[in-house]
């Protein structure tokens, strides 16, 4: 490998909902013996899938797979509204990680479904995100990801809205709206588009350094939505090679020249620095930041008040700091908290579910006391 040098496009790497979500199961992991239920896969990366899992999280795809009383999340793409129901009916604790902006997406689907919209969604066949959102209106939805499927759509009886899936490419989503658009010209749509900032802001990113590369390696899971439109946004920009890869253990050994480097919003940091050193480039790496972000999601509520009532019982075992039984309160602010590193540390202290896991620990469990 004969890496001239490695062009690293920022922002990359984990959005504020991955963060969330991230952060929210391994508060879970903490507070509850093992094992903890996860319906679908918290995020779509494996790295992070596999890390929960050795830490006694059972991920599921059907809630009745969950023992009644057993405590469940939800994963960030958004649930099926009778997924949500059953899950609650179960008994056991629920704390429900959903992305605040797929949350939006379902409002839309139930607001405009119930004022005699047909909606035309924009998603990918069998994705969770788009299961979940079809699954609010099924009757008054049709998926599209073509102009062909938007052209063989009946005629509605009612006006027409244009909603979508938050991680698609922009320009992608951009074309079948146009084209929507046409067919439909009083067509509504939201006053801020359903996509993702981060997915957004991940592809700009990406478009800035895409020309000045002989190969582009986007670092994230073949499930992830966002991963694989960074790679259709990569070859799109004209980028002469594209990889997409889990790890550096994917990255071929014939790679040489400018290597663009990005990760998508499930992606933890720790990968792109395994393959940047990988990539090892003999004239260094230039880190190119094109857009602010510093957008944050608090945890779930169902969460927020999980967390009050275990640092309640806490205090009362003398297992938070100074006996405050309000201590659980700063645990609602974990804006300064990276998931990642939450994350890791969680695995080097082995979980310690039940109560004692707020026991004098930093990172996540240090905002408990």
């Amino acid at each position: 490998m004969e890496v001239d040098q490695v062009l690293l496009a920022s922002p990359r790497g984990f959005c504020a909902g991955v963060e969330m979500a991230i952060k929210a199961l391994a508060w879970m992991v903490r507070v509850f013996e093992p094992p903890v239920y996860c319906y679908h896969e918290i995020v779509h990366n494996q790295v992070v899938v596999e890390r929960f899992r050795a830490l006694g999280v059972v991920f599921v795809e059907d809630v009745q797979d969950v023992p009644p009383g057993a405590p469940l999340m939800l994963s960030a793409h958004g649930s099926p509204p009778q997924i949500v129901a059953a899950a609650r009916d179960a008994g056991g604790a629920v704390v429900n990680a959903v992305c605040p902006l797929v949350k939006k997406v379902h409002h839309e689907v139930k607001v405009r479904s119930g004022k005699g919209y047909s909606i035309v969604y924009v998603g990918h066949e069998g994705h969770q995100e788009a299961i979940g959102t079809m699954a609010v209106a099924p009757g008054a939805i049709h998926r599209v990801e073509s102009t062909e499927e938007i052209d063989a759509l009946p005629d509605p009886e009612g006006p027409v809205a244009f909603l979508a899936q938050t991680t698609l490419a922009l320009d992608e989503w951009k074309a079948l709206l146009d084209h929507a658009q046409q067919r439909w010209p009083d067509i509504w749509v939201p006053g801020h588009s359903d996509l993702c900032f981060a997915t957004t802001n991940r592809q700009t990113a990406l478009k800035a350094i895409a020309s000045r590369c002989d190969v582009v390696v986007v670092i994230g899971s073949a499930n992830s939505s966002n991963t694989l439109a960074l790679e259709r946004t990569a070859i799109a920009a004209g980028c002469p090679r594209t990889l997409r890869v889990n790890g550096p253990g994917e990255l071929p050994d014939d790679l040489a020249g400018v290597v663009g480097v990005i990760a998508g919003a499930s992606a933890p940091e720790e990968l792109v620095r395994a393959v940047v050193a990988r990539l090892s480039p003999a004239g260094g790496v230039e880190e190119v930041h094109a857009v602010d972000e510093d957008q944050y999601f608090g945890p779930p509520p169902e969460l927020r008040e999980l967390l009050r009532a275990v640092a309640t019982v806490a205090a009362v075992a003398m297992l938070a700091p100074g006996g405050d039984p309000a201590a659980g309160a700063a645990a609602l602010e974990d804006r300064d908290v990276d998931a990642a590193e939450a994350l890791a540390e969680l695995a080097e202290l082995g979980g310690l579910g039940g109560l004692g896991g707020l026991a004098g620990l930093g990172g996540l469990a240090g905002l408990a006391g």
